[in-house]
């Protein structure tokens, strides 16, 4: 039976081998991020340097690079620690859970969100990670949604139970916060959740599915009752007929 058009994901038994190969392979590229993260801030800290020129500073060229670059920079080890986590957790889950997906999902949010600041932020230097957290915490939530899987739905009801008070940072609420980045990752993420939702891991059609439902065709008993009806009545006439003779 359909409750809110989802479906229990398959029971079938799966190779948990493969699928601990494939969970520590889906660590690789987030820890890597980690690390650069982590290392352009000590290389700042250590060399009292500040990289903050090399984030995105909206609809001037010399913003530009920072598309790419701004993600590998953050303002202090307080900004970086609290983008860590969130970041290494949804990255990992999007590299499990959507696989040879994950890599465009990761990219296209990657220059979709840094773009869009570009276009669209205020006049001001934005840097770190965090457009990319919440363009992860968006595509997994909405993707859960969009493709009627139990188990992905699962995955994103625990993105918005663990990161649902992220949804104010998008709001302008502290002048010293990117709101726009936040603002613009969510929406990037919207946007590829929905245009992917055929693409990547798809719920996998159950035996019973194609069984009909009871009452896929009302009126069949009714029907049959009238054909008895009808049958009996022939009998009777018929009998009637044998009498006269």
């Amino acid at each position: 039976m359909r409750f809110f058009n989802y479906f229990p994901y398959s029971r079938e038994p799966v190779d948990e081998r493969m699928e601990k190969k494939i969970f520590r392979y889906s660590l690789i590229i987030p820890s890597f991020f980690v690390a650069v993260f982590w290392l352009v801030r000590i290389i700042e800290s250590v060399f009292d340097l500040d990289f903050t020129t090399c984030g995105i500073f909206p609809l001037h060229w010399k913003g530009l690079p920072g598309i790419l670059l701004a993600p590998f920079i953050h303002g202090d080890f307080k900004h970086l620690g609290a983008n860590t986590v969130p970041f290494f957790i949804l990255s990992s889950a999007l590299f499990y859970f959507y696989r040879k997906l994950a890599y465009r999902i990761f990219i296209l949010l990657f220059l979709l969100s840094g773009t869009c600041v570009w276009l669209g932020g205020r006049e001001a230097w934005h840097i770190g990670s965090s457009g990319l957290v919440y363009g992860m915490a968006s595509f997994l939530f909405f993707s859960g949604i969009f493709r009627s899987d139990a188990r992905l739905l699962t995955i994103g009801l625990i993105v918005a139970f663990l990161y649902g008070s992220m949804f104010w940072g998008i709001f302008p609420v502290l002048p010293e916060i990117s709101w726009e980045s936040h603002f613009w990752g969510a929406v990037s993420g919207l946007v590829l959740s929905y245009f992917y939702r055929k693409q990547g891991p798809q719920r996998q059609k159950q035996e019973w599915e194609d069984e009909p439902d009871e009452d896929e065709n009302p009126g069949t008993d009714a029907e049959c009752e009238e054909n008895a009806m009808d049958e009996l009545q022939k009998e009777n006439i018929m009998n009637d007929l044998n009498l006269n003779k």
